[in-house]
């Protein structure tokens, strides 16, 4: 079967499971060459077709995120890797980013809480080291990503190294639902979070709730756990002027901003890209 062929029929087996199956099917195609899909468009078409695809394409029949085969996802431009231990990162996330870089460009001290992939920490110090070169500015910003997974903090570690942010970032096993978590942290003038805020009983998308690690979606009833337990700790790990930058769920904004303020924080309300409440910035 050439390329060609396979990816018709490939498109074909994956329409009853994915709306983007033509594309899922380029993709996966052009990861069992090893190259780019534009590439893979132009050069290849009329090769035969490698086994490993038709593989790939029964994981994602089976609704494996398209990420966890190809072992990576792209996230503000850049590529992360990522695995079954780490959630995948998602463009709403892109809103934390945006704020962090209109607020707080300057910081020179960025903790991420729930690091996962380092999608969040790194992206930020990426993006506000190129935005200090354009103008001029010497910039040597350090971040510190805790995540109570090993296996997780070695894909950030990864994705660190890959985007030349190594000597810049530490990386600490830590669990904010543990005693003495924070103690060898220190203080920090901006803090990122994405933890986990999906209702236990939640109706997700089978890609979503068989593949990615509950550990990191589910927080118990109302998906408030977590705020709960984080936001009254957050003030001793910030610095004079420091901000939170927190994800939340849909229709969390009000309970998370009840509890933020509880805890003696403002809060200010940002939307992603579709308009909906996606992050709240801690004050």
């Amino acid at each position: 079967m050439t390329v060609a062929e396979a990816i018709r029929a490939a498109a074909e087996r994956l329409a009853a499971t994915s709306d983007t199956a033509r594309l899922d099917a380029e993709l996966l195609m052009a990861h069992a060459f090893g190259i780019s899909r534009s590439d893979l468009l132009l050069r290849t078409m009329g090769h035969t077709t490698p086994k490993r695809f038709f593989e790939s394409i029964e994981r994602r029949a089976a609704c494996e995120p398209l990420a966890y085969i190809v072992g990576v996802q792209e996230f503000y431009g850049r590529d992360f890797r990522v695995t079954v231990d780490t959630l995948i990162p998602r463009a709403d996330s892109g809103a934390i980013i945006e704020a962090a870089l209109e607020i707080k460009p300057d910081a020179g001290s960025v903790l991420d809480l729930g690091t996962g992939s380092g999608a969040l920490l790194l992206t930020f110090l990426a993006e506000a080291e190129a935005r200090a070169k354009v103008v001029g500015a010497r910039w040597q910003a350090t971040g510190v990503g805790i995540d109570k997974s090993s296996a997780a903090l070695g894909v950030a570690d990864a994705n660190a190294s890959h985007l030349g942010l190594g000597h810049r970032v530490r990386l600490i096993t830590a669990d904010w639902t543990k005693g003495g978590w924070s103690k060898r942290l220190g203080t920090f003038d901006l803090i990122l979070c994405n933890p986990p805020y999906v209702e236990a009983d939640a109706v997700l998308d089978p890609q979503v709730r068989d593949y990615e690690p509950h550990s990191a979606l589910f927080a118990g009833p109302e998906g408030l756990d977590d705020y709960r337990v984080l936001i009254p700790q957050l003030r001793a790990l910030m610095n004079e002027g420091a901000l939170a930058i927190l994800e939340i769920g849909a229709n969390q904004a009000g309970a998370v901003s009840d509890l933020a303020h509880s805890a003696g924080f403002t809060s200010e309300l940002r939307r992603d890209l579709a308009g909906r409440p996606r992050a709240l910035v801690l004050r």
